[in-house]
């Protein structure tokens, strides 16, 4: 599917779900979203459990995810349904982007380790929120790299606790060639595409083909996956 631009017509717009278990919040995004062109709501729940059955039953392209919710919680749901998204029915995988009221709140951190994209305070302005929902569209960028990373730096701690996993990553890291490495730290730095084609003096299709190798020797699955993991190996420190 080609991304959708805004104004373009004939685009297919993205398609975007809402979970939040507070109906008057849920309403607001869907005016917002509803009002740009590119942009258009296909599903709403209000908790982490309605959110996975009707996942399943609509597709969507990008998910705004409420952390806090009654029962299933977004961290969990998350996980739900990532893990059955994008199996073999050809559909492209849908991405979840975290929505908190907390700043530097480890809820947003443990849904990025379960897959989230990334994560929005809710009182974010409108264009971030709608600009985070096309970039994470896009695969192409971190979402709010300097919240991120405020993030990341608060609970590098954490990501460091030796687990199984991390030394997966480990080992992972140790497969990137030297260019390939090198453009891994520059996507931990929150630089993009064109940034690090600049500062390495390469094309942004030669970027764009070390970042898919990159992603594909780590088992991420963005960018803002790669960066936990380039906090976990010790490639960035706090």
């Amino acid at each position: 599917m080609s991304t959708p631009s805004p104004g373009d017509g004939e685009a297919v717009p993205i398609r975007v779900a809402l979970v939040d278990d507070q109906q008057l919040v849920r309403g607001g995004f869907k005016m917002l979203v509803n009002s740009q062109p590119d942009l258009t709501v296909v599903a709403e729940a209000g908790d982490g459990a309605e959110a996975v059955r009707i996942l399943g039953q609509v597709s969507a392209d990008v998910v705004l995810m409420d952390v806090r919710m009654p029962g299933l919680n977004g961290i969990e749901a998350t996980e739900r349904i990532l893990e059955r998204s994008g199996r073999g029915d050809g559909e492209t995988p849908v991405k979840v982007v975290v929505l908190t009221t907390f700043d530097l709140d480890e809820y947003a951190l443990s849904a990025i380790r379960a897959g989230a994209s990334g994560f929005l305070l809710k009182d974010a302005p409108p264009e971030e929120l709608l600009e985070a929902i096309r970039t994470v569209y896009r695969g192409d960028a971190v979402i709010a790299p300097s919240t991120t990373r405020r993030l990341l730096d608060h609970v590098a701690p954490m990501l460091r606790e030796p687990t199984p996993e991390v030394s997966r990553h480990a080992a992972s890291v140790e497969t990137l060639t030297p260019r390939e490495r090198e453009v891994f730290t520059l996507i931990a730095g929150g630089l993009s595409n064109p940034e690090i084609a600049a500062k390495l003096f390469l094309s942004e299709a030669t970027v764009k083909t070390h970042v898919g190798h990159i992603l594909a020797k780590l088992g991420a699955r963005d960018r803002v996956q790669a960066v936990v993991i380039a906090y976990e190996t010790g490639i960035v420190a706090p």
